[in-house]
């Protein structure tokens, strides 16, 4: 009150002394109604893949997650039920508490696409029409409808969000860059592909787009499915697959699309039929030029990734078959290479064009670490941002957090340093769990000897379920649902493929490094590298030196799909990897997703036990409650 009173008398009125102190009129009034009325925003994604829920409160993240960590239902689509009520029950409210229900994108948009781009293709395009058109006139295109009906809140409280402003949103907003320039992609949203804008605090503005039927993020999808994967699920494959192979037909892929000096580009439509076809990405054009299919029941395998046990009898034709597989590693190489060329290109123009130091990333496209490695160790930009659910669940974060900022206006709060957003279980409710199935367990008194154990059994060649805390936003595994082993032994690899995760030999599993260590063991310079390896969002090189050290997590390129944590993101994960480190020297576990082949990540307790029960894990650690594999015998 002094200082007001000095104020008043050197002439300043009232509203001047206030304005001075807190800022403006509005500024007061909006901090009297945020003290006594929370904002809620409910995000939603949901009805092509990836169905999930974002629940905002005053601007930070209170609760996300993908559907199918509930429903079990793996890239669930449909609407996202399961994951809202988990949200507004982690916050402790109900739907009539929500502020505004926002949707990822424009719903009439993408039906004007469909319809038109089916029209304009018509009559190849019948069947997809005749498809479309059952869909979406029965459905689809009712999700205002839809939402409030599901959630029994009036349909004024919900707005839509275009699909890429969405996207740009989930990646700009959580960053904590005041500015930076916004890339998108993937393979469509409404009409559009690709974008790039800016972001400057919360105002959020595309400045370009490519639109459909050119999609570098569709170009990908056809090769996976060429390479005999599911599209949406296996492009990680192809990303996994390409370091066994060379780009010798990068040439030919080129051949497909014509690249502008400023980084846009047009496909070659005649190579392709996912424009009018509805089962078919790939015309006849594209099989000239790259040959036949592989098939989907084919394993993959080349003289250099080996011949796991779990493939059986190694056949007869082996030699034979490695050549065949060899093709297609290259061409898996070649798509990768191409798709570098594309990022590094867009990135440079957009760089040249906004002269920003920052640069924030979403869509699908964004989890192809390599290429967000690549992109940083380029150094166009100085600092690289990466959604970690850069696919379409992130859109229900950037959707609900576009509303926040930059149509209600209200100042950014919320920065990204973790993705622990999911469902929690308390050690009552394990307890519950444990005690219902009569399952042998021991509980570990304190998170000293818990760690201590884990890390012991760790060394000796146990391979451990770590469940612990919040699950994670996103489709990595970072600490809360994670599959952990020994990185110094080499056949780690063929163990956690052949006995839990029953999957392919030539996919890497990921280091997981302690931030004070990290640089002893990866090639990371002097880069601002924490926007990408705090969510495992990008490859680097493993040091030559270190590369016989932790052959588990050392791919055949010598690289690593990185996570580096610190005890601020996740204590007991950090205490963990500390104390092995502090048994064998090797401050690095091995981290892979808690889940078999072909299912979601596990959320609750009754999962994990799954999981465990089918898999040929050593030790389940829920919390602190231990299982041992030998005493379900």
């Amino acid at each position: 009150m002094v200082e007001e009173k000095r104020a008043l008398k050197s002439g300043s009125t009232p509203e001047k002394v206030w304005r001075r102190r807190i800022g403006s009129i509005d500024e007061i009034f909006n901090f009297q109604f945020s003290i006594y009325n929370l904002v809620y925003i409910l995000g939603i994604s949901c009805f092509y893949h990836e169905s999930a829920a974002c629940l905002l409160k005053d601007g930070l993240v209170a609760a996300a997650s993908a559907e199918e960590r509930f429903s079990r239902k793996k890239h669930d689509s449909g609407f996202p039920r399961l994951a809202v009520e988990f949200c507004l029950k982690q916050a402790g409210i109900k739907i009539e508490d929500v502020d505004y229900v926002v949707f990822y994108e424009k719903p009439f948009w993408k039906f004007s696409r469909i319809l038109f781009s089916t029209l304009a293709f018509y009559p190849m395009a019948f069947r997809l029409f005749a498809k479309a058109m059952v869909t979406w006139l029965s459905d689809k295109l009712w999700v205002r409808s839809i939402i409030a009906d599901e959630l029994k809140i009036d349909s004024k409280k919900i707005l839509f969000v275009p699909h890429h402003i969405s996207h740009g949103a989930s990646a700009f907003y959580p960053s904590g860059f005041l500015d930076a320039a916004v890339i998108t992609f993937d393979g469509v949203g409404e009409w559009t592909t690709t974008t790039w804008g800016v972001g400057k605090d919360k105002n959020l503005d595309v400045e370009w787009e490519i639109k459909f039927p050119h999609s570098i993020g569709l170009l990908y999808s056809v090769f996976t499915a060429f390479l005999g994967f599911e599209v949406n699920d296996g492009e990680y494959k192809v990303m996994g697959m390409a370091p066994y192979g060379k780009p010798k037909y990068l040439d030919k892929v080129r051949k497909l699309v014509k690249v502008f000096p400023d980084g846009s580009y047009a496909l070659r439509m005649g190579y392709f039929s996912y424009q009018w076809h509805d089962t078919r990405a790939y015309s006849a054009k594209f099989r000239e030029l790259f040959g036949e299919p592989r098939p989907r029941d084919m394993y993959f395998f080349t003289k250099t990734s080996g011949y796991p046990s779990y493939f059986g009898k190694k056949p007869e034709n082996w030699a034979e078959l490695c050549e065949i597989n060899q093709k297609y590693a290259d061409i898996a190489a070649s798509i990768q290479a191409f798709t570098e060329e594309v990022i590094l290109k867009l990135a440079k123009t957009v760089h040249e064009k906004t002269k920003m130091e920052n640069l924030c990333i979403g869509g699908g496209v964004g989890l192809n670490s390599v290429a967000n490695g690549i992109l940083l160790r380029s150094r166009i930009f100085k600092r690289v941002f990466v959604q970690p659910a850069a696919g379409d669940d992130g859109g229900s974060m950037g959707s609900a957090l576009y509303a926040y900022h930059a149509i209600l206006g209200k100042k950014r709060v919320f920065v990204q340093d973790n993705c622990y957003f999911g469902a929690e279980y308390s050690e009552v409710e394990i307890e519950k769990f444990l005690k219902s199935k009569k399952i042998k367990y021991t509980k570990i008194t304190s998170e000293e000897k818990l760690t201590d154990f884990l890390a012991s059994e760790i060394a000796g060649g146990k391979v451990v379920g770590f469940y612990h805390g919040r699950a994670e936003w996103g489709p990595r595994a970072l600490g809360a649902r994670s599959i952990i082993a020994n990185p110094t032994r080499e056949e780690m690899k063929e163990v956690v493929n052949t006995k839990i995760k029953f999957r392919e030999p030539y996919r890497p599993f990921a280091p997981v490094v302690l931030a004070e260590k990290a640089k002893d063991y990866f090639e990371l310079g002097n880069l601002e590298h924490q926007y990408l390896t705090n969510f495992m969002l990008g490859v680097f090189p493993v040091k030559r030196e270190m590369r016989k050290v932790i052959p588990a997590v050392t791919h055949v390129d010598g690289s690593g799909r990185l996570q580096i944590i610190s005890r601020k993101q996740n204590a007991r994960y950090w205490d963990l990897i500390n104390k092995f480190g502090k048994k064998t020297g090797v401050y690095v576990l091995l981290n892979t997703s808690f889940n078999l082949k072909g299912e979601p990540i596990v959320n609750s307790p009754e999962n994990a036990f799954a999981t465990f029960s089918k898999s040929g894990l050593d030790i389940l650690a829920l919390e602190r409650y231990i299982v041992m594999k030998e005493d379900l015998k």
